[in-house]
């Protein structure tokens, strides 16, 4: 615990691809306490899994090393924190390499810490010895159905172990599967001292996470209303001003591109909404009908008035299973009559493939037609455009079946109709689909643990 007040908390990466300048910019232009990264989403465990299957090493974002090579010297002249879900399922891994760029730095006295405990693949059957059903959320269905299928199974750790990872003196924190608010709540935990009965503070620090969590979709991006944006390719990521109390809020660096206001911040904060009364998180229940947002100056939002309940005693697993193999190819078909001819494409493959005694299921069909309206079928009216992309794709249990659909795309720039004109990526082959299995484990099993180095 600090005495700190207020903290500035910025988040500049809001998934692993987002821009690299989101935190190097963040670091240069303005003042900042703590830097969150959010690289992690859910088929992206199993990504890293099998990475790691084929490296030791592996299994991190390695988008999280190159850019620390960016922005730690001036990091450590500010004194600003790095938090980061960048571990993936090899924190350890992600440590070290942090270690080797600090030292090619130059640098020295910079404490790493790993907050690990997430990942629960290889206690499967241990849990279920132990009572723990693991049930698919969505469809009750048992795990038995993916047995033997199952490619990464990971728990959502909270914010404490986030703190106390802190309170131990890190520099930087590498955390493998958190729930994307706990980045910015931990720090908080960390400076005001909050305890795990603060319910209106963590439920406070839990929104404020939410709402940056996606980088910059809370200063302008992906907004309905786009025309008064200001300066995209300059667009201040945002940040956090957070205080002791659970007020706190939004802004953005000084002369930076973007916006920051009542409705920007009210569009991100829909984002991936399910009971707006309970959100569910492992430290609290936040309630979001009680949110007040008033404007507070230039790009600056005030939020306050938040309640927060006990949360529940389970966490929320994230487990990813192979499920079968797809395909997907594209044509791009101009001329009169484009989308008429495009349809007649479709139909050939199909016909083809038939011939030589392959079938797919319609359910296991994808046929669309871009710049037709597809991305709003049935709410835009059709359209009759002189060029359409072809996008055909198929999904199957078996791979060669799969690898056959893609051999019969390219050979409709000669052997179909007029105005085949462009064929892109090389003929589709089948990769391997993941799905999503969301299940929950007793809060009791799992045993978040903070390592600690120092380079």
């Amino acid at each position: 615990m600090s005495n700190r007040s207020p903290i500035l908390i910025a988040n500049g990466q809001g998934f692993w691809g987002d821009s690299i300048l989101g935190p190097v910019r963040l670091v240069r232009e303005g003042p900042l306490h703590y830097l969150t990264l959010d690289y992690l989403a859910e088929v992206t465990m199993s990504i890293m899994q099998k990475l790691k299957s084929r490296n030791p090493e592996a299994g991190y974002a390695t988008d999280f090393i190159e850019m620390l090579a960016r922005i730690l010297p001036a990091c450590k002249d500010k004194g600003i924190k790095i938090i980061a879900s960048a571990g993936g399922v090899n924190s350890a891994a992600c440590m070290r390499a942090t270690g080797d760029v600090i030292k090619k730095l130059g640098l020295s006295g910079i404490k790493v810490a790993t907050v690990t405990g997430d990942d629960v693949l290889s206690r499967l059957a241990e849990l279920q010895q132990q009572g723990e059903s693991f049930k698919n959320l969505d469809d009750d269905r048992s795990l038995a159905e993916v047995a033997g299928k199952i490619t990464s199974a990971n728990a959502y750790l909270g914010a404490f172990p986030v703190a106390a990872a802190l309170d131990r003196g890190a520099d930087i924190v590498i955390c493998g599967r958190v729930t994307d608010p706990s980045l910015v709540l931990g720090p908080m935990i960390h400076e005001f001292g909050w305890k795990p009965d603060d319910l209106d503070k963590l439920a406070a620090g839990t929104i404020a996470g939410h709402i940056v969590e996606c980088g910059a979709q809370c200063t302008g991006a992906n907004y309905t209303n786009w025309r008064e944006i200001e300066d995209f390719a300059r667009i201040g990521y945002p940040i956090v001003e957070a205080h002791p109390n659970g007020e706190f809020f939004i802004t953005k660096h000084d002369n930076t591109g973007g916006k920051v206001s009542v409705d920007t911040v009210t569009s991100q904060l829909l984002y991936e909404m399910g009971d707006p009364r309970n959100y569910l998180t492992p430290d609290v229940i936040a309630d979001f009908t009680s949110i007040q947002l008033e404007p507070a100056g230039v790009a600056r939002v005030r939020v306050h008035g938040i309640k927060g309940a006990a949360p529940t005693k389970f966490l929320k697993v994230s487990v990813s299973y192979e499920n079968g193999y797809k395909a997907i190819g594209q044509l791009t078909i101009s001329g009169p009559e484009a989308l008429a001819k495009a349809r007649l494409c479709a139909e050939i493959i199909w016909q083809r493939l038939e011939l030589d005694g392959v079938t797919f299921g319609e359910e296991n069909k994808c046929v669309e037609f871009l710049g037709a309206g597809v991305c709003h079928e049935g709410i835009v009216p059709a359209l009759d455009p002189p060029e359409v992309v072809l996008r055909v794709g198929v999904k199957d249990k078996d791979k060669a079946k799969v690898n056959r659909f893609g051999m019969e795309i390219v050979p409709l720039v000669t052997s179909g109709p007029p105005g085949v004109t462009g064929f892109a990526g090389g003929r589709p082959k089948a990769t391997e689909i993941i799905s999503y299995w969301p299940a929950l484990v007793g809060k009791d099993k799992i045993k978040p643990h903070v390592e600690l180095a120092e380079f």
